[in-house]
């Protein structure tokens, strides 16, 4: 819920970072006196800055420069489970025009009429969603590039020559990935701060266009779901193998059993 409208920063144009730098992160006991809001927690940093942290692992950053970043990061290591070796970025730049209405031309930058509180929390949720779809979708591409060879293999000769620890370990992956992808971001659900201001319903949806949130989110659904069936075809191929393993093994007792009948028969009629 936004606390505040009136915005920190100053200057015509401002750069704004988000960044996905763990699994989770713990806000709580940040806030503070110049709240600029608490879903999700946004404050003024420094002189001119502001935050936007959201607890499924992103930092939204701006108004600082390289060196108050990364300051600011450093502050927040504790509050990181499972944080990343390698972060990533989403980067835009925010120009104040107050003669125009909300907007983003083609190639520009993000026009607003006023840097209040909400405008900027929204420009955060927008870039917060992008920045992980983004590394959700590099972690996607990477189990379609583990599992395309079986896949190749097994429609060129309708069999698979893997282990079965490889196989075990594509379906973890695959597993692995459709967890993390189907957590606690909700790509598709409008953020808080417009159940309080719906008039800036028109720059949020101008922002699912830029970012193409809706249409990521629908192609990662749409690539999970594969990953899903992939992970239940490797299933059944582990299953068919050991089912085919034991009757195997039923028909070599079977037959031994059988020989060692005929064995003790014919022992029994030659004394």
């Amino acid at each position: 819920m936004s606390k505040a409208s009136a915005s920190p920063l100053v200057g015509p144009r401002t750069t704004v970072r988000a960044f996905f730098v763990s699994d989770r992160l713990n806000t709580s006991g940040l806030e503070r006196g110049d709240v600029l809001a608490t879903t999700p927690l946004a404050f003024r940093v420094n002189e001119n800055g502001v935050a936007i942290l959201f607890r499924y692992g992103v930092v939204v950053l701006i108004g600082l420069n390289a060196l108050e970043e990364e300051e600011f990061l450093r502050g927040l290591d504790k509050r990181m489970t499972g944080k990343f070796t390698r972060r990533d970025e989403e980067i835009a730049i925010i120009e104040l025009a107050p003669e125009r209405e909300d907007q983003i031309p083609p190639g520009g930058p993000i026009c607003l009429q006023s840097l209040s509180a909400e405008r900027l929390i929204l420009i955060g949720e927008a870039l917060a969603k992008s920045v992980v779809l983004a590394r959700h979708e590099r972690e996607v591409a990477s189990v379609f590039d583990t599992t395309e060879p079986f896949a190749r293999e097994l429609a060129q000769s309708g069999r698979m020559r893997g282990s079965r620890r490889s196989i075990l370990k594509n379906i973890g992956n695959a597993l692995l990935v459709r967890h993390r992808v189907s957590g606690p971001v909700e790509v598709e659900e409008k953020p808080d701060v417009l159940w309080d201001k719906p008039h800036l319903e028109r720059l949020y949806a101008r922002l699912e266009d830029e970012y193409e949130l809706k249409e990521r989110s629908e192609s990662l659904n749409g690539k999970l779901a594969v990953i899903a069936e992939s992970a239940q075809v490797l299933t059944d191929i582990i299953d068919t193998r050991r089912s085919l393993r034991l009757e195997v093994i039923i028909v070599l007792l079977i037959l031994f059993e059988v020989l060692v009948t005929i064995y003790q028969l014919a022992m029994g009629r030659h004394p």
